[in-house]
């Protein structure tokens, strides 16, 4: 049997409000990504950061129902009242929940009760927009952070799903075998993009949406620093390996060297050997790899040590904002969950070498820099205040955007947030000095 073809989004309806059309077209992409999928894989949770697919569609449906039905519709009555135990994700502020490791154990509700769930709450949803006129600016703020908030969660859908297949014996894929063309082509030789020191603004300004973990704009000082123009490749992460950097305890943190001992480390995540040749499980089944592609699925620490060994650093989330302005990167130029490609793509061999690129999609850049807040920051009350200040501790702020988060949901100033081991999102490396 064939693996099925990419998902994409339907044609919207034409008859419909902005608000609308946004809405439905982006709660068709989540049904869309777990259309390829079996029932079965749906309730998969091989490990504690991926929740099942089923209960994805579930969580971002409750979120619609609680924080804008249940206060904006008179008269809504829950879909089901046991739904906010087993949909709440985090929000203590809001009662008791499944814990997140037993998310794999929900059997029941079967998935179409939960696609049932959905188009119920969807229905209310759109009862609620042709509304549109009456509602308070407080509602249009959580209708967009609740469209940002399924795009945060489409982005895991694609990286959880990936993992669920992988742990399979199988190894299925999840999308159509892609064309390996090009696949020798190397990207140009990588050169350093010099950045002078001073004071600089950072941090969302304008219009539009953003987290609140992205406010309040400040001023930073930086010294000179270099940044490179592309992401580092499998080619030269594959030298690191070659020349032995995960038995060589000299370019590793403590913590991080500690961990490759203990879980036996040789090679980035879904890498394997196969007759003498490395290849890698994607959402396209086990293909070799591809030494022009950026590498991905790497752990802090692993991005840490290649540096090191390159005789280089990782740049701080300060400095790769500074470039990022410097250089304005076009969102065309990278790869997003919309090209269904789930991959991030060499760069192409004519790319000029006086221009940052991959700054935005491909994969998510570790930076050396801690997730805090920024000077001036304020926790929102109630409920959504727990949505991105309660987890600012001991973890490390990535920039960019990946293959798999969908292109609007992107900015200069995105501030993503992983601790130091995690591996199971396309987290790349760009070199600093």
């Amino acid at each position: 049997m064939s693996a099925p073809s990419a998902p994409g989004l339907a044609p919207a309806p034409t008859i419909v409000s902005a608000p609308q059309a946004r809405y439905q077209a982006v709660r068709r992409q989540s049904v869309a990504l777990c259309e390829p999928l079996l029932p079965e894989d749906t309730v998969v949770q091989p490990m504690l950061d991926v929740s099942p697919p089923k209960w994805h569609l579930a969580h971002t449906t409750w979120f619609w129902e609680t924080f804008l039905l249940r206060d904006y519709l008179p008269g809504y009555v829950v879909f089901h009242a046991d739904y906010a135990f087993l949909f709440n994700s985090y929000y203590n502020s809001l009662g008791s929940r499944v814990n997140r490791a037993d998310r794999g154990t929900l059997s029941r509700p079967p998935l179409p009760d939960v696609y049932a769930y959905r188009t119920a709450v969807d229905a209310r949803m759109q009862e609620l927009l042709e509304q549109a006129d009456t509602l308070p600016p407080a509602f249009w703020e959580v209708f967009e952070l609740g469209l940002q908030h399924e795009q945060q969660h489409q982005e895991l859908l694609a990286t959880d799903i990936k993992y669920i297949l992988s742990t399979s014996p199988l190894a299925p894929a999840y999308l159509s075998e892609k064309s390996e063309e090009g696949k020798d082509e190397l990207p140009p030789q990588a050169s350093w993009l010099p950045i002078p020191g001073g004071v600089y603004r950072i941090g969302f300004e304008g219009e539009g949406f953003c987290f609140d973990n992205e406010q309040a704009p400040h001023d930073t000082y930086v010294a000179d620093f270099e940044l490179q123009n592309r992401l580092v490749t499998n080619a030269e992460y594959l030298e690191f390996m070659e020349a032995g950097g995960y038995r060589d305890f000299r370019f590793w943190l403590g913590e991080g060297w500690d961990l490759v001992q203990q879980q036996g480390w040789e090679a980035p995540l879904y890498w394997v050997l196969r007759d003498g040749s490395w290849h890698r499980f994607t959402h396209h089944g086990l293909q070799s790899v591809n030494p022009a592609a950026p590498v991905t699925h790497v752990s802090f620490y692993e991005a840490d040590a290649y540096a090191q060994w390159r005789g280089c650093r990782l740049p701080t989330e300060q400095e790769w904002e500074i470039a990022a302005r410097r250089f304005r990167p076009e969102k065309a130029g990278g790869t997003f969950l919309e090209s269904s490609l789930l991959d991030p793509q060499p760069l192409p061999a004519h790319a000029a070498p006086d221009q940052c690129h991959q700054l935005l999609g491909d994969a998510w850049e570790w930076t050396y820099s801690a997730y805090h807040p920024y000077p001036g920051y304020e926790r929102a009350a109630g409920a959504l205040g727990e949505y991105n200040g309660k987890f600012m501790l001991n973890q490390l702020v990535l920039r960019g955007g990946s293959c798999a988060t969908p292109e609007s949901h992107i900015r200069l100033t995105y501030r993503n947030f992983f601790h130091a081991d995690k591996r199971w999102q396309f987290t790349g490396i760009r070199l600093a000095r």
